[in-house]
């Protein structure tokens, strides 16, 4: 008579080890959706992968069972390979996107745009409704702190609900619009061509556009342009993902002067693209380099694009420079891959470094200056967030101290605001609210994935990474949703913009533009 054979121990221990390793990793309060993500299907294809082995390697099973095993396991995976392909990733936590081979592309082109140069004569003359408009001449608001202090929104939107003014297909990638006189400019990717384009704020209508041959492409990031125009004084800046740096003529589009930064300097690009918003002020163009480690800011004579200075010794990351008064000394502060540096304006001499959070993950997230002295930091990917005191040293240096550090606010792609004493942004994805003097997270709540944020007087408009837009209350009592439009229906890690009442949202496929209540 045969004794039948038992459950075998060693599967049994690697389902449950699975399970509990699971089971632990989502109950982790402060673990990274990005991070949880990974290891939730990482986990479960090293059990697959375990199992497998012992398969092979038992003697429960006849050898010829386990060639036949073997050779099932192998036709399936040469299958799929054969028959899936990525599709850039389903969301910021930058899992792939797996889809048929066969299968039409996710991401559907936008018509080409040609290079044209616009007649002043032809630019719309102006609109009465642009007295409710308001200028935003360059990336993450009109002072590059993320808030709009004069709007007054109205906080209720069921009975005065936004009003769609148009909506139209777009160029690849990931710029934000810049506004200034009722002309809204940004940057895309249409075929082979990187285009900087000019759109009328009121109506959508293309206004010029300038091409240049270029076409940054990454699985995870996707294709085209990262940055934003800056416009200043009639002309416009634009930094594209592969290096090259424009100033036009903002009403027609007309050429004045080009650089091919990485290309002048030897740089490599970085992994996901170029991105930092150039900030320009007195006679000076700022932007951030690329590979390897070495100068990360490069200047350049605003007027002519001759190079002013170059300097640094860290890595280009995501960020974009800021110029800040802090400890009484005037420096442009850029969030690079090892250190928060800063930098004179006038030589490029630094005069600041504080290392944080390590150079192994990408920093996308502004510095927010808190205080004459006070500066607050955040990142994604483990990197958490810390608040920092400058003060001045006898050299002519700044030298910086941690004041408290912490997990409560992980910014990823999005950048927190200041109101009061405390900031909001979304910390994994969540909208939360912390407090400056502590440290102390005092909410969070909704899940808005990798998505971003504006603080437009006390209220938060918040972008969806999925594409709804949000309106939320700026308060330290708790969350409150106020508002919401089903603004878009894909990914979309462009940060929102609004013009005085008119907001304009966007990702890599479409644009719309909302005339919103005000009080």
């Amino acid at each position: 008579m045969n004794t039948p054979k038992r459950f075998p121990r060693i599967p049994l221990v690697i389902i449950l080890v699975t399970i509990g390793s699971m089971v632990f990793v989502r109950s982790l309060p402060e673990f990274e959706r990005n991070l949880k993500s990974w290891l939730m299907a990482g986990i479960p294809l090293l059990s697959s992968l375990l199992l497998f082995l012992w398969f092979l390697f038992t003697k429960r099973y006849t050898g010829r069972t386990r060639l036949i095993g073997l050779a099932i396991l192998t036709v399936l995976i040469l299958g799929l390979k054969s028959a899936v392909r990525v599709d850039g990733t389903i969301d910021g936590t930058g899992a792939p996107n797996l889809v048929w081979k066969w299968s039409a592309p996710n991401q559907p082109q936008a018509p080409k745009i040609e290079s044209s140069v616009a007649d002043e004569s032809l630019v719309p003359v102006f609109d009465p409704r642009l007295v409710d408009a308001a200028d935003v001449p360059q990336f993450f608001g009109p002072t590059r702190d993320g808030t709009m202090k004069e709007t007054k929104l109205a906080r209720e939107w069921k009975t005065t609900p936004p009003k769609e003014l148009w909506r139209q297909p777009i160029g690849q990638g990931w710029s934000a619009y810049s506004v200034v006189k009722g002309l809204a400019y940004t940057q895309e990717q249409r075929g082979e061509d990187e285009l900087i384009t000019c759109y009328d704020l009121l109506s959508g209508k293309l206004i010029w556009a300038h091409a240049d041959k270029a076409h940054f492409s990454q699985w995870q990031g996707g294709d085209g342009p990262r940055a934003t125009p800056t416009i200043d004084q009639g002309k416009l800046y634009a930094f594209g993902a592969t290096g090259l740096l424009n100033c036009l003529d903002a009403a027609t589009g007309k050429p004045i002067w080009q650089r091919s930064v990485l290309t002048e300097n030897k740089l490599t690009n970085i992994e996901w693209g170029v991105s930092a918003s150039p900030l320009v002020f007195e006679d000076k163009v700022i932007i951030t380099g690329g590979n390897p480690k070495g100068p990360v800011l490069f200047a350049y004579q605003r007027e002519t694009g001759e190079p002013l200075w170059k300097a640094g010794d860290d890595q280009a990351t995501y960020a974009s420079p800021i110029l800040a008064t802090i400890a009484g000394k005037r420096v442009i502060l850029s969030n690079d891959a090892k250190a928060l540096n800063g930098y004179d304006p006038t030589t490029g001499a630094v005069v600041l470094t504080h290392v944080w959070g390590g150079d192994k993950w990408p920093k996308a997230s502004q510095p927010v200056i808190i205080s004459q002295d006070q500066i607050f930091l955040s990142a994604g990917y483990g990197m958490g967030c810390q608040l920092i005191r400058i003060k001045a040293e006898t050299d002519g240096k700044l030298k910086a101290e941690e004041v408290w550090s912490g997990m409560k606010m992980k910014t990823q792609f999005n950048s927190p605001a200041l109101l009061g004493g405390h900031l909001y942004g979304l910390d994994d994805g969540r909208l939360a609210c912390i407090d400056i003097a502590s440290g102390d997270r005092l909410w969070k709540e909704g899940r808005f994935a990798s998505g971003q944020s504006l603080l437009v007087g006390d209220l938060i408009i918040v972008q969806n990474e999925s594409g709804s837009v949000h309106l939320c209350a700026a308060k330290t009592q708790g969350f409150e949703e106020l508002g919401k439009i089903e603004a878009l229906s894909s990914k979309t890690w462009n940060h929102p913009v609004l013009a005085g009442r008119y907001l304009l949202v966007r990702n890599d496929r479409e644009a719309v533009c909302y005339e919103l209540p005000v009080k």
